[in-house]
């Protein structure tokens, strides 16, 4: 166990340095140390998503019975994945350092900015910050010894929710980078859209459904018959993802609502032509407040 936990800890903050070093120093790239921080990030977020969703996917596919069925990489990747979620507080944190320096009203070697900017991002980012708390303390203690070997299958599938995150992780590089107008941008939009709502909203209630075809009762029922730990924890852990799909969805409002009134804006730049340069409007869509507002969710 501490072996694993050990190689967590040495695997995700290690492979966020060379990622960084490597967008520093490279013949061609020699980005920024903010750039690099942040695309490096987003990069080991990426990589831990898809180590999580394989994981999940071979567990999930491998558990003919939902409930006794055990697979050894379920409790191993829980532990060696621990560790991401300590290091991703302070890799986000970071993010959000150097987005403030790009805006120039930061000072690095001042510890009292730093000090500001922590308390700053932790207002900014408490649902976040908290959720990655309770995953340390809470999932991780109830995954590995309180299910004590069954519902491998559950833990599984719970895994499939990082589907999501490689797609939030490249909308969010694209936004930084102003990008929002882009085609790419669009069309991961919507791949994030879907993926987030199958992936993250609808996989509590499969986790019910599933439950009620094993236990042959209606779905009405399966709250009523499982511990009540469970409909608390399925409770708790479903709330900050319906209220991020809403965030979601209020972005990609913005964004397609936005192209349309950028592709009906030449009609009225040539009335307007007879004196007047006419104000264009934003080609992402977003109002520059509204870009600032991301939210990170993985």
């Amino acid at each position: 166990m501490l072996t694993i936990l050990v190689a967590g800890s040495i695997f995700f903050p290690g492979l966020f340095l060379l990622s960084k070093r490597c967008l520093k120093h490279a013949p061609g790239l020699r980005w920024s140390e903010g750039d690099a921080v942040i695309v490096s990030a987003r990069l080991v977020s990426s990589i831990q998503a898809i180590m999580a969703s394989t994981a999940g996917y071979i567990i999930a596919t491998s558990c003919e019975d939902i409930i006794e069925d055990q697979h050894w990489l379920t409790s191993s990747y829980i532990l060696f994945a621990v560790p991401y979620f300590v290091y991703d507080i302070y890799a986000m944190f970071m993010c959000y350092w150097y987005k403030l320096q790009v805006k120039g009203h930061e000072d690095k070697s001042n510890p009292r900015a730093l000090s500001v900017a922590f308390t700053s991002y932790l207002r900014r980012e408490f649902l976040m910050v908290l959720h990655h708390v309770v995953m340390v303390t809470v999932c991780f203690p109830v995954s590995v010894f309180w299910r004590q070997g069954r519902g491998d299958y559950f833990q599984g599938v719970m895994f499939l929710a990082e589907v999501s995150t490689p797609s939030v992780c490249l909308g969010k590089i694209l936004i930084q980078y102003k990008q929002q107008h882009t085609l790419l941008h669009k069309v991961n939009g919507c791949v994030m859209l879907v993926t987030f709502f199958i992936c993250r909203v609808l996989l509590f209630p499969y986790l019910y459904y599933a439950y009620g075809r094993y236990a042959s009762i209606p779905l009405y029922m399966v709250p009523f018959s499982v511990p009540w730990q469970c409909n608390l924890g399925a409770a708790l852990l479903m709330a900050p993802q319906v209220y991020w799909f809403s965030l979601i969805c209020r972005g990609a409002f913005r964004l397609f609502a936005g192209s349309s009134r950028s592709r009906a804006a030449p009609p009225a730049v040539k009335a307007g032509s007879a004196g007047h340069a006419p104000l264009s409007p934003p080609a992402n869509g977003y109002s520059p407040r509204e870009s600032e507002r991301e939210t990170d969710t993985h």
